[in-house]
């Protein structure tokens, strides 16, 4: 094996690896998150755990990313540690369905059938038809396809790369010898665990070894403790994403490390000791693809069948490494793994800003409702919410841009947007909102209160905001384009009810019916309901620009309430009479 074998063996390799993470990428994005979606929600049971799991890792080609994102799950408390166990069993069986795919690399025969069968053949045919996709057309979604066909054809080209680089070795006595030493299960187990803990992806280190099998110098003897080992070595990538996370995201990391140590270690104890009674003659016999497909999948079927009963066992298990020593720290946060899954990230961010939305609404609320009665226990308790939604901010704005930068589809990419626009604003009416909170307890400290002119006034103003708060809140949980259009004509309302208030507040003073410290805070209160409803329109604005794909506020705002065909005036109309002042 010269110089140039070797070159192209770690060429194949790298091409290999490149092939299998862009197709998964481009699996990913053409689900548009759908799959991780129901990996949050259809697993109230083990075994629609189990069956989730599997089909999430059968189509995005990675069960390190299945147990990845259950981790995140488990970390972020969407997901309990009982039904982890089932998501994380159906990943194992899942990942086979990348070696029976590389295993058509074996087929051979002189059909025109069997020869178009090989990768070989329709390879560069689906490499082709991905470019045409990926070039020329626009929609996102046939972009994805040719992604996933492009990734699958330099997956299979770094495939056949890598048989044809390895073929040679099959002279060498050294490497006859170095093989034999992996029938020795020990060794077998050691050699397939580091492989797979360098590349950390069980996928790949399986599809290498069914490249060498090409040699016809590896054994069954050689191959089964060397896939046992594998199955073991691609618990690192989990391990190694649990560091600094939560008590029960470690643990769903350990029930993987000891669902595969424990299934590895019964079914070799098993597998040998029948050995040693009826003697297997094939264990001498040379492995191809196909049967390296076959023993995999054994593996794994026979593992989950085994440890599935004893769900609740691993579970103990893991709880017993991982104990409640200290609490954990119950601040908001959205976890960083959900990043390599942008679809799983944004869902995350959504319900995030969803959560900050109603509790500035709570707080909005409770703000005003001390205007009719004063109460310390609400007072403290929209100070602690408005903390609570600056720290939203602050741990929503960071993992944004770390997920701006991120490859997002349209749609994602739009929501993200949605988000980095509008989480300033909800934080700013919590602001407020305390500023109503600080005026209102002046007046009882001072003992000082508005006149019933003042109040009634006042009340009809609060009314208006309340309803501004309560649509801005639903318009965007639950994105309502056309809630969201009626956000501004009522913030016009309020314009002119501030406007009105503060000529009537000017006559009181002249006509000496209100004492200048009255005025202050008269005055402070209409500019914070005034900016709360300016903070509704921005929010309302943002929605309706990223619906029509349009980016220019004033001109926005200048040809909604100037258009005579358009509902903007019907109503502001519909406003102007609801809220009439006394």
């Amino acid at each position: 094996m010269d110089i140039f074998a070797v070159l192209t063996l770690f060429g194949g390799l790298a091409l290999f690896l490149f092939g299998m993470n862009t197709m998964g990428d481009g699996l990913e994005k053409l689900s548009g998150g759908r799959l991780e979606q129901m990996l949050e929600k259809l697993t109230n049971s083990t075994f629609k755990g189990f069956m989730v799991g599997m089909l999430v890792t059968a189509v995005i080609q990675s069960s390190s990313a299945t147990t990845v994102m259950v981790v995140g799950f488990v970390n972020s408390g969407i997901m309990k540690l009982s039904r982890a166990i089932g998501v994380i069993m159906g990943a194992n069986v899942g990942t086979t369905i990348t070696a029976w795919i590389l295993s058509l690399t074996g087929i051979s025969g002189d059909s025109f059938l069997l020869k178009m069968l090989k990768p070989t053949s329709f390879s560069p045919i689906l490499a082709v038809i991905g470019i045409i996709f990926i070039m020329f057309c626009k929609s996102q979604k046939k972009k994805d396809i040719g992604t996933i066909l492009v990734g699958f054809a330099i997956l299979m080209f770094g495939m056949d790369s890598m048989s044809s680089a390895v073929e040679p070795l099959a002279e060498i006595p050294e490497f006859r010898e170095l093989l034999l030493m992996f029938s020795n299960p020990l060794f077998g187990i050691l050699a397939g665990m580091v492989l797979t803990a360098i590349i950390q992806s069980s996928s790949a280190s399986v599809g290498i070894l069914q490249a060498l099998s090409v040699t016809g110098s590896i054994t069954y003897a050689s191959a089964i403790p060397i896939i046992m080992g594998q199955n073991i070595g691609t618990c690192v990538t989990a391990l190694l994403s649990c560091i600094g996370a939560k008590k029960n995201a470690k643990r769903a990391a350990f029930v993987h490390l000891y669902f595969n140590i424990i299934g590895s270690v019964v079914l070799l104890v098993l597998f040998y000791t029948l050995n040693a009674f009826l003697h297997f003659t094939f264990l001498d016999d040379a492995v191809n693809p196909a049967s390296i497909a076959i023993v995999h999948s054994i593996f794994n079927i026979a593992a989950t069948a085994l440890l599935l009963p004893f769900n609740k066992v691993l579970e103990k298990l893991a709880c017993l490494t991982i104990r409640d020593k200290d609490e954990d720290n119950d601040t908001p946060f959205i976890d960083e793994r959900f990043l390599n899954t942008p679809a799983v990230a944004t869902a995350q961010c959504v319900t995030m800003c969803n959560k900050m939305a109603v509790l500035s609404e709570q707080t909005i609320t409770d703000a005003c409702s001390l205007l009719a009665k004063y109460r310390p226990e609400l007072e403290a308790s929209i100070i602690d919410n408005e903390k609570l939604i600056d720290t939203y901010e602050d741990v929503l704005g960071t993992y944004l841009v770390k997920l701006s930068s991120k490859s997002l589809t349209t749609d994602d990419s739009a929501e993200t947007s949605k988000m980095l626009h509008s989480i300033g604003d909800f934080e700013r009416i919590s602001d407020h909102a305390v500023n109503i909170q600080e005026s209102v307890k002046e007046m009882h400290e001072k003992k000082i209160f508005f006149s019933e002119n003042a109040i009634s006034e006042i009340d009809v103003l609060i009314c208006a905001l309340i309803e501004i708060v309560d649509n801005t809140t639903k318009a965007y949980t639950k994105n309502d384009i056309e809630l969201a259009k009626r956000i501004e004509p009522l913030e016009q309302v309020i314009d002119k009810l501030v406007n009105e208030l503060k000529l009537r507040h000017v006559k009181r003073l002249r006509d000496g019916k209100c004492t200048i410290e009255l005025g202050f805070i008269f005055s402070d209160l209409l500019t914070s309901i005034e900016r709360i409803s300016d903070h509704c329109s921005n929010i309302a604005v943002c929605m309706i620009q990223l619906e029509e794909e349009s980016f220019e506020t004033h001109e926005y705002l200048y040809e909604v309430k100037h258009d005579d065909e358009g509902s903007f005036k019907n109503e502001y109309k519909e406003y102007r009479s609801k809220y009439v002042l006394p």
